[in-house]
């Protein structure tokens, strides 16, 4: 599995890999019953404090996510519930930006162009919309 960390973000690397695992598992990119690496293979892998891995296992399992195995390990989750929960949140997030944006007078094209740009792996900041990457 190949994840994507950015040391210099504001995000927590626990953050991080928890968005990454839960966008592999919705994207079908990691198999339902897939076992992840173990915290301490991947904390070593990322350079990253085993602690740091093990929150980030425990919020997804939290979230049913994952599940783990004594013994055995943590394994993508079968329940299709969890990652159709995310969706619902993340659309809930969505909607609540859209209506923020409206209440403050963007344009409608200008909410779009900025969504369109996260699809297209583009971030751009609010002061002067340069491209942060």
């Amino acid at each position: 599995m190949l994840f994507s960390l950015d040391y210099k973000s504001r995000l927590p690397i626990y953050e991080q890999l928890y968005k990454n695992i839960t966008r592999m598992a919705a994207l079908g990119a990691a198999e339902e019953n897939e076992q992840l690496p173990s915290v301490r293979a991947l904390a070593q892998e990322l350079g990253v404090n085993p602690n740091t891995v093990q929150k980030a296992y425990q919020l997804l399992e939290r979230d049913g996510i994952i599940y783990s195995v004594p013994g055995k390990g943590s394994f993508i989750s079968e329940n299709i519930n969890a990652l159709s929960q995310q969706k619902e949140i993340a659309a809930q997030k969505l909607r609540d930006a859209a209506k923020s944006a409206l209440d403050c007078g963007m344009p409608r094209e200008e909410a779009v162009r900025h969504v369109e740009n996260v699809y297209e792996g583009r971030a751009f900041t609010e002061a002067n919309e340069t491209p942060l990457r």
